[in-house]
């Protein structure tokens, strides 16, 4: 009787490790590295992991000059340090920049993650430097800077 007893003990272990093993293979590993674009607190542009590097597009033009373009960038569930938004040319010339403030731990939240610009200010840049230009995220965890995508105008998108 001790020896059944033993075996279904052994037994029930073996059925709860295997069940650990199998949920914990597929938890998600939070805190991941990712950033979100928005327009008018309108998700155009989120990627995460692998996906950061398939640099996409998104199309401005003056339908949106009104609009405030927010970025929101996640460094592994932190947000980074002495942060930038910049626009570049295909020369890799910065052509405008945007800084923003550290947060304190003590206040973190989601909107602390926020930067903004405003679109005309992109629009402006625009048009003095027609063709593809390249919006780029800088931080002290990123001092070389991420490309986050390219911002097409309305005349380069009819010409593709």
């Amino acid at each position: 009787m001790k020896k059944i007893t033993a075996i279904t003990k052994s037994l029930a272990l073996l059925v709860v490790m295997a069940g650990a093993t199998l949920l914990f293979s597929f938890s998600s590993h939070k805190g991941g590295e990712g950033f979100e674009i928005f327009l008018n607190n309108k998700l155009v542009l989120q990627q995460f992991g692998n996906n950061m590097n398939h640099v996409k597009s998104i199309q401005l033009d003056e339908r949106f000059t009104n609009d405030q373009l927010v970025v929101k960038y996640y460094h592994c569930g932190h947000i980074g340090k002495n942060r930038s938004i910049a626009i570049k040319d295909a020369q890799n010339k910065t052509l405008k920049e945007w800084k923003f403030a550290n947060t304190s731990a003590a206040s973190l939240s989601i909107s602390d993650a926020s930067m903004s610009c405003k679109v005309k200010d992109i629009l402006a840049v625009q048009k003095t430097n027609p063709g593809r230009l390249n919006l780029y995220y800088y931080s002290e965890e990123i001092p070389k800077g991420r490309l986050l995508a390219n911002i097409i105008s309305a005349d380069l998108a009819k010409a593709k």
